[in-house]
């Protein structure tokens, strides 16, 4: 049996999860009578939580809107959910660093110990892009591209491609989407009849936006095929081909589709063209999949295996 601390800690998480709540519902959630949770309701009053009570056929209860809220209540989960969330916060996105660690010092201000030491335990370090990777996106944009998308509403920007030229473009926003460190827009350009993405480093949009639409479905398998390349892991610095003594239906299952790109010999062996960040990682990386290979392409992977090799002998003396 919950304590009725415990039980106070539900009820508010519960009514921050949604609009309205039913006594009913409550009960049924937090497996106790309907005047229990009335009794509960009166104790997070008294603690100056803005509960309201709803009118209809059985009733209900909502936090009210806009108030401010005493010191939140977080269960060890939803603690270290922040800590993460708000330490990661800053992929790639102008003036958020300062204001996310400010965040966290506050919540943390109001946090039991327990809690936050366990916070404190779990420092999470966001690596910054680097030379090459996306450029920093200014907030400002991000916030006017997440409303479109929300709201429905063509968005109108002009876009800097890879190669430099510039253009002006007019799509329908579906969603924002951050892969490998990148933000990206995936949208519907009816211009070209077909989804396209764009960096959203890369645009500056214009005010005021168009006229609504009325959104096309689009399934998450489906937004992933368009962010990831046709050439997968040929993005890489270091990149490799081997001949890999395994099914190619297995193999498939081991390497993501931005890492390489995995083509069938016959029912016992398939090729791999593998990409890394060196030839050391991967000459590892290969190493992992657990399958014997022969090394097809370049030199440079060739010596990094004989470089793993040497060091394991040395390890072994």
């Amino acid at each position: 049996m919950t304590t009725p601390a415990g039980r106070l800690l539900s009820l508010l998480s519960l009514l921050q999860t949604r609009r309205d709540w039913s006594g009913e519902d409550l009960s049924s959630r937090l497996e106790v009578s309907v005047r229990t949770v009335r009794r509960d309701v009166d104790r997070l009053r008294e603690l100056g939580y803005p509960v309201q009570t709803t009118k209809g056929p059985t009733g209900g209860y909502r936090l009210a809107a806009g108030s401010d809220l005493p010191p939140m209540l977080f269960d060890a989960d939803q603690a270290v959910a922040i800590a993460v969330a708000l330490q990661t916060a800053a992929t790639g996105i102008a003036g958020i660093e300062e204001a996310s660690l400010r965040a966290l010092s506050t919540i943390r201000q109001v946090m039991p110990s327990r809690l936050r030491h366990r916070v404190d335990a779990l420092q999470v370090t966001a690596v910054a892009p680097g030379t090459g990777s996306a450029g920093t996106i200014d907030a400002e944009t991000l916030l006017t591209v997440g409303a479109a998308c929300r709201d429905h509403e063509t968005l109108r920007f002009d876009y800097t491609a890879k190669t430099g030229a510039r253009t002006s473009r007019r799509v329908e926003p579906h969603r924002l989407v951050c892969w490998r460190r990148r933000w990206y827009v995936v949208a519907w350009d009816p211009d070209r009849s077909d989804w396209r993405t764009f960096r959203v480093d890369r645009l500056r949009p214009k005010v005021p936006g168009g006229p609504r639409f009325a959104p096309r479905e689009l399934t998450d398998e489906q937004v992933a095929a368009l962010l990831r390349p046709s050439d997968s892991g040929w993005s890489w610095q270091a990149r490799g081909k081997v001949l890999l003594q395994a099914p190619a239906g297995e193999v498939s299952q081991w390497i993501r589709g931005d890492w390489g790109v995995v083509t069938e010999r016959d029912e016992q062996s398939c090729w791999v063209e593998l990409g890394s960040w060196s030839y050391a990682s991967l000459a590892s990386w290969l190493l992992m999949l657990d399958a014997d290979f022969t090394v097809l392409e370049p030199p440079e992977l060739r010596e990094a295996l004989r470089d793993l090799g040497d060091r394991i002998d040395r390890a072994l003396a």
